[in-house]
């Protein structure tokens, strides 16, 4: 890419911009769907899921961290979510078909993610271990495959946003 031509680094910022709009959407629709899960199931308060995404790094003191680790676990979340986006997309940048069949690739990246995030994430995490949910195991296995679509369709805009400056 020529840095020199200011149309091309235009472009080439887009594609940055397409990611992180892919990890603002992915990490709302995530947090949407938690919050809403664990409200309607237990009355769970919105903020301790930002909490709960702290307690990653911070153990249970995160839950009695108030907004700090709230506002911690927030950007953990969305910097998480664009971290997603990324990945896919400089994946997509090498593999051709992450973005000519994004529906098959995102739906099993989404599928990855799900295995990634609680067999290898969370368990090496400081996260607190909670008692199994079949109901919300089976619904987030589901909710993954969406988000790995979203993180096909923004990565996917990316690369197009990338391929025209160059």
């Amino acid at each position: 890419m020529d840095m020199t031509n200011p149309a091309a680094a235009r472009r080439s910022g887009s594609a940055a911009r397409a990611i992180v709009a892919g990890g603002l959407a992915l990490g709302a629709a995530d947090i949407i769907f938690a919050m809403s899960y664990w409200y309607a199931k237990a009355g769970v308060p919105p903020f301790r899921i930002f909490q709960s995404v702290a307690s990653g790094l911070l153990g249970r003191a995160a839950f009695a961290g108030g907004m700090a680790s709230t506002a911690l676990g927030a950007l953990a979340h969305f910097a998480i979510a664009t971290a997603m986006v990324a990945v896919y997309y400089l994946a997509a940048r090498r593999l051709a078909a992450l973005v000519q069949r994004p529906w098959r690739y995102g739906a099993a990246y989404g599928l990855m993610l799900y295995v990634v995030m609680n067999y290898i994430v969370v368990p090496l995490s400081a996260a607190p271990r909670g008692k199994p949910d079949p109901a919300w195991e089976l619904s987030s296995v589901v909710a993954h495959v969406a988000w790995g679509l979203l993180c096909a369709a923004f990565a996917r805009m990316a690369v197009r946003a990338g391929a025209r400056a160059e």
